[in-house]
């Protein structure tokens, strides 16, 4: 949801720097490892140790990465399936990381319900982005949601930023409200796939009786 309103404005950013890097010869494929590696770095390194802002500043940074690579493919005119296949697999390993990070903060630091929605949240997340892309390979289609992956990466990286500065109950109030967002998505997206599917199927009645 958040991408139709934020978009615009963030390619503005996206697409100067994406042609810039074109017109070095760097490959869009190369920013989205870079991007996914450091984005687990910082998850790892610095939010299971308590430094929690460094850490969400940092990925932050890293995260802007996969919306610069398809900047860069857009300034190329065209992408390639390797790229995409690539792209979708790094974005599942640096979500999964952050919130498996996060989710280690929280359980060392005794805030186990916290872990567990987590944990939920990451689960939600992959199982989110799974129902689209299983649904594509059926020839059906599950896109939209009240939360995708900017919402999800957004109201984590926030959450986790405001408690390093020390904001009293930032990131309970964000994972509380991601993880309820996220199960809610997946309700939506399974009945998107449940409508897709009646759809091709009465299109392909139709088709038979004609």
């Amino acid at each position: 949801m958040l991408n139709l309103f934020a978009r615009a404005h963030v390619s503005r950013v996206t697409t100067p720097v994406g042609r810039w890097l074109v017109a070095r010869g760097v490959s869009p494929d190369a920013v989205t490892v870079v991007g996914t590696v450091g984005t687990a770095a910082a998850a790892v390194w610095f939010i299971p140790r308590g430094q929690l802002f460094l850490g969400a500043l940092l990925a932050t940074v890293f995260v802007l990465f996969d919306m610069i690579d398809g900047a860069m493919a857009r300034a190329r005119g065209f992408s390639t399936p390797f790229g995409a296949v690539l792209d979708s697999v790094c974005d599942r390993i640096a979500d999964g990381v952050l919130f498996a990070a996060i989710t280690w903060w929280c359980v060392a630091s005794g805030q186990r319900v916290l872990g567990v929605l987590a944990l939920v949240c990451l689960v939600a997340g992959q199982v989110i982005s799974y129902i689209k892309a299983r649904a594509e390979g059926a020839g059906l289609t599950a896109d939209g949601g009240l939360v995708e992956r900017p919402e999800r990466l957004i109201a984590s990286l926030v959450g986790t930023g405001f408690e390093g500065l020390g904001i009293p109950y930032a990131l309970a109030t964000a994972l509380w409200l991601l993880a309820a967002a996220s199960v809610w998505t997946v309700g939506q997206r399974i009945v998107a796939v449940h409508r897709s599917a009646r759809e091709l199927a009465a299109g392909q009645d139709r088709g038979t009786v004609t």
